[in-house]
């Protein structure tokens, strides 16, 4: 399975941990994280990763998440079907940036967008285009636990 993860996602375990949910989709997103390792999960990286990744203000984090850029089997430019596509999905509610990281995915063909951010995932719940969950969903879809 071909797996875009946004930002918010790839910054959760750098978040504070003293939420229940918060640690929750840490973990998810650790496990996702070794099955990409292990070749189980195809990772789908964007130049807008590495537009966003850049404006971190905590180098250590920031070189953290931009090491993951090497695991990346698709590496997905900014072009004009992009461009296009997320000026598409900022006009159905999404903000810019993530709308760019939204139709990075879909042009990438990811199979699955995967982030913590509730903005998105209200918004994305019922598009066509990509199934969007956070990392605790996608774990339970895995395991088939999702009912």
């Amino acid at each position: 399975m071909k797996l875009y993860l946004d930002l918010c996602c790839f910054n959760r375990p750098f978040d504070d941990q003293s939420q229940l949910l918060v640690r929750l989709q840490t973990e998810a997103k650790l496990a996702i994280q070794e099955s990409i390792r292990s070749r189980n999960h195809t990772l789908i990286w964007s130049a807008v990763l590495d537009l966003e990744n850049a404006d971190n203000p905590d180098s250590e984090r920031e070189s953290a998440i931009a090491a993951w850029r090497s695991l990346a089997e698709v590496d997905v430019a900014t072009t004009v079907k992009v461009e296009i596509l997320a000026t598409t999905l900022a006009s159905e509610g999404l903000k810019a940036m993530e709308a760019l990281h939204v139709a990075s995915a879909i042009v990438a063909g990811a199979d699955c967008f995967l982030t913590t951010d509730k903005q998105i995932l209200r918004k994305m719940k019922v598009d066509s285009r990509i199934q969007v969950l956070d990392p605790v969903d996608f774990i339970r879809q895995m395991e088939g636990t999702d009912e």
